[in-house]
């Protein structure tokens, strides 16, 4: 089983380290710095070093391969799925682009293609925990906070991105959008502050980011559903004030006569500074609230840095999830034809608890509780 993964960045690192333990992978970057970081950890990965932008060469690039992950950014994300699924390829996609993946669906079912999208954390598993509980209950209320944060507390930002740091810069300016008795509301991201204490990890602020995406339209009969994101305290400040002075706007300005774009220009500054060390203690929270039928079905993530094979939180818990599904494709359990994000899949039983055990086979336990009101 031959498996391609497009990127070869932190997360994109961990799922081929874990896939090679049973498929022959190749990993492709224009990164050769990120490949042989790859090299290193694992060297029956084969690397190869390319320029995934250019799309007109997919047909021949993935042409030996029976499954491919795209963890490309999240800019290259839509145009690389297209070409994937052009290219007669079944894919998990895990970069988590702004535009509408459902608008390849067509494209999908003419090349006789399965792709899985959005599958992650959050979008991910909070979707695919959604779908499941969907197609067995009447859902009145779905919330979801969710956070990835390091350990140590680093002023100004107390904050690193396992990813590039201009995919989250665009969560912090993109609308917000969530459900509220039935209508969608639109509000801008890093509303609706909240202090909220964790067991774990102490005080937490959340705010609105536009993390519920597809299930916007797929989940659309249920009344009222929220996600959040969690940072540290004071976070949220730091960059509504980066916003107000136009540091993240995407519009080019003139300096000294180059045209330069604002976003851009900010998220190079702070590549180094959000950086996640290769060793740095990090982990993951996220809790999902089911509420309906007089009861409350809840979920507990808590995750942290693997010391063991020094591997980070974020790329467990969302490498692992990709990998998870990957699995699930090779094993048939989900054939039908289509672009899938999460909550479509999870409404197979099977396919759920799939997931859920390959992820708890790597300690990347997900716990629930139900209460009866």
């Amino acid at each position: 089983m031959q498996i391609a993964i497009l990127g070869a960045g932190m997360v994109g690192r961990a799922m081929a380290i874990d896939l090679a333990k049973n498929y022959s992978v190749t990993s492709f970057d224009v990164s050769e710095q990120s490949l042989q970081l790859l090299a290193q950890k694992n060297k029956s990965v084969t690397i190869v070093q390319t320029d995934l932008s250019d799309y007109s060469n997919y047909k021949i690039l993935l042409k030996d391969f029976d499954f491919i992950i795209s963890a490309v950014p999240g800019f290259m994300g839509y145009k690389t799925l297209e070409a994937i699924i052009t290219a007669q390829k079944n894919v998990v996609d895990i970069s988590f682009f702004p535009e509408d993946a459902l608008q390849l669906d067509a494209l999908a079912k003419q090349k006789n293609v399965t792709a899985i999208v959005d599958c992650g954390v959050a979008p991910g598993m909070s979707n695919l925990i959604l779908g499941y509980h969907n197609a067995r209950m009447k859902i009145e209320i779905f919330d979801c906070m969710v956070g990835g944060l390091p350990k140590k507390r680093t002023k100004p930002f107390e904050y690193k991105a396992p990813f590039s740091p201009i995919d989250v810069l665009e969560e912090y300016t993109r609308p917000a959008r969530y459900v509220e008795n039935g209508n969608i509301v639109t509000k801008p991201a890093l509303s609706d502050a909240e202090l909220i204490d964790f067991e774990k990890v102490g005080t937490l602020e959340s705010f609105n980011t536009d993390g519920l995406r597809s299930i916007l339209f797929t989940m659309n009969h249920i009344p009222n559903m929220k996600e959040k994101t969690l940072r540290y305290p004071g976070h949220i400040d730091l960059m509504k004030g980066l916003i107000k002075a136009g540091f993240l706007n995407t519009a080019p300005v003139n300096f000294k006569g180059q045209q330069i774009s604002p976003l851009e220009f900010t998220s190079a500054l702070l590549f180094d500074q959000w950086k996640l060390g290769a060793a740095e203690e990090e982990f993951t929270l996220m809790t999902i609230a089911i509420k309906g039928e007089g009861k409350t079905i809840n979920y507990l993530l808590y995750d942290e840095y693997d010391a063991v094979t020094q591997t980070s939180s974020m790329s467990r818990t969302t490498g692992y999830t990709a990998t998870a599904a990957v699995n699930m494709l090779i094993n048939n359990l989900f054939t039908a034809k289509g672009v899938f994000p999460p909550e479509l899949v999870g409404m197979d039983e099977n396919c759920f608890n799939f997931i859920l055990n390959y992820l708890s086979e790597r300690n990347v336990i997900y716990t629930s509780s139900e209460i009866s009101h």
